[in-house]
């Protein structure tokens, strides 16, 4: 009889593991949908807006003043964020009163300068191309015709004003209108 229940309690112990491993075959579940991937813009145009994105945005731009005054403290205190003051610490002050000593301030020397690249020739578009290749370290071609076509843009900044002046000058040359700030 001992010989009998071994057998059964090993057969037992087969159909459980046979048991299992069909089981987990079979999905009781059903998964979760795969969400399909999106191509990203190209740049220089508006990303598109999630629809639940979109959704809050229009809800917040309906609320008054005073709800988004509780909005605004309760995701200040959810997120854990700084009470930041919206204004400088001493608000907006009138004119200080005059002091009886008038201390005369030296005038300071600006000694730093940027230079600012804000239009160009288009006849001269590939000599100044060039030229900002040239001028710019670790600039390509392509960087620089990015570069220049983005006008206005700083060519260089905390610069001093003899570089300044040279810079200005070189790239006058090529058709570029330069401004030192």
């Amino acid at each position: 009889m001992h010989g009998f229940s071994v057998m059964i309690r090993g057969s037992i112990r087969h159909w459980r593991k046979f048991h299992k491993s069909v089981t987990a075959f079979q999905s009781p579940e059903p998964e979760a949908p795969i969400e399909k991937l999106t191509i990203p813009p190209p740049s220089g145009t508006d990303s598109p807006v999630s629809p639940k994105i979109d959704k809050l945005a229009t809800e917040i731009a309906h609320l008054n003043l005073i709800e988004v005054s509780e909005l605004s403290s309760l995701l200040k205190k959810r997120l854990n964020l700084p009470d930041a003051p919206a204004f400088p610490a001493g608000g907006f002050v009138a004119a200080a009163a005059p002091v009886e000593e008038e201390e005369v301030e030296p005038q300071k020397v600006k000694t730093i300068f940027t230079v600012k690249l804000m239009k160009f020739d288009e006849k001269q578009k590939v000599a100044l191309i060039k030229e900002v290749k040239n001028l710019l370290e670790g600039m390509n071609l392509v960087q620089a015709k990015k570069f220049v076509e983005g006008a206005p843009t700083v060519v260089k900044a905390d610069i001093p004003k003899e570089e300044a002046d040279k810079l200005k000058e070189v790239l006058e040359k090529v058709g570029a209108t330069i401004e030192i700030e």
